[in-house]
């Protein structure tokens, strides 16, 4: 399964330490995820270098949009503890589509008891759309038809 690691990140934390404390955590949680042979998931590492390239000042139109978008498209999602909104709204569109809420580490089967269960299989194993042919060099969804698009990312400026 692709599982989404939720918790926080900036909520709370009051330094850039604390901030490298909140991700050192989600990611060590997305390693154990790893290990239990699924596919973990994490919005802030997609939209962080987004942020980066876009400016600091982009924070609050880039890292919400892409971490929801991201989430509709997991099977499942990792609560982790500790005060987060944003966190929340990503187990809210997870759980929206029907997919998975583990609330610790401990209730992530492993793949293996997945594959034997005769579980259904998520999104992520849902069949490949009819735009997306095999020799394509680059594949995209015909305009319009993105699953969750929800457009309105900010316009980048490439003037310097």
């Amino acid at each position: 399964m692709w599982i989404m690691i939720a918790g926080p990140y900036r909520t709370g934390a009051r330094s850039a330490e604390e901030r490298e404390r909140n991700l050192l955590a989600l990611n060590r949680a997305a390693f154990e995820v790893f290990r239990k042979g699924h596919i973990p998931i994490l919005g802030v590492n997609l939209a962080l270098p987004v942020i980066a390239a876009a400016g600091d000042a982009t924070y609050d139109d880039i890292m919400m949009p892409l971490s929801l978008a991201l989430a509709e498209r997991c099977d499942g999602i990792l609560r982790l503890e500790g005060v987060s909104s944003g966190a929340d709204q990503e187990v809210e569109r997870v759980r929206a589509h029907g997919g998975h809420v583990f609330r610790s580490l401990a209730a992530v089967p492993d793949e293996a008891e997945i594959q034997g269960s005769g579980e259904a299989a998520g999104p992520s194993h849902a069949p490949v759309p009819e735009w997306i042919h095999p020799d394509a060099e680059c594949v995209s969804p015909p305009r319009g038809r993105g699953a969750g698009h929800q457009g309105g990312l900010p316009k980048l400026n490439t003037s310097d």
